[in-house]
């Protein structure tokens, strides 16, 4: 497997940039997508880091199998809980009964996956080291 931790990180930098724009737009389903997108990246990033392979988009599955030496606290698990519910109903409008995505994500909910973001974004980093 080639070393690509920096490649995987530079992207979710790059997820958190967009997340930022998208809620300063008024996009705020994509914005928290963004953040579920940078969060992922972010973990996979640490996955190469330490030569294992991650597979799946579901935060809490990706960091609770990680090797104990790199297990997140119960706050971050929380945090990637939230993140995990904007990966398919900030898309899709089969998410909820009526309308659309943009219908049901505030500015509050962009802030919050920022927020979170941006703790699992730095829980990697320091791994990474």
């Amino acid at each position: 497997m080639a070393e690509r931790t920096h490649d995987w990180f530079r992207q979710a930098e790059a997820d958190l940039r967009l997340a930022r724009t998208a809620r300063d737009a008024g996009h705020y389903e994509w914005s928290a997508f963004a953040c579920q997108q940078g969060a992922e990246k972010a973990i996979k990033a640490l996955y190469q880091h330490l030569h294992k392979d991650a597979w799946g988009h579901v935060l809490i599955a990706l960091l609770g199998a990680l090797p104990e030496q790199a297990k997140p606290d119960a706050d971050l698990m929380d945090r990637a809980r939230v993140l995990d519910r904007h990966y398919i109903p900030t898309r899709y409008p089969n998410g909820f009964e009526r309308g659309a995505p943009l219908d049901f994500y505030s500015q509050k909910d962009a802030n919050e996956a920022i927020a979170n973001a941006e703790a699992i974004l730095a829980f990697c980093r320091n791994q990474i080291g």
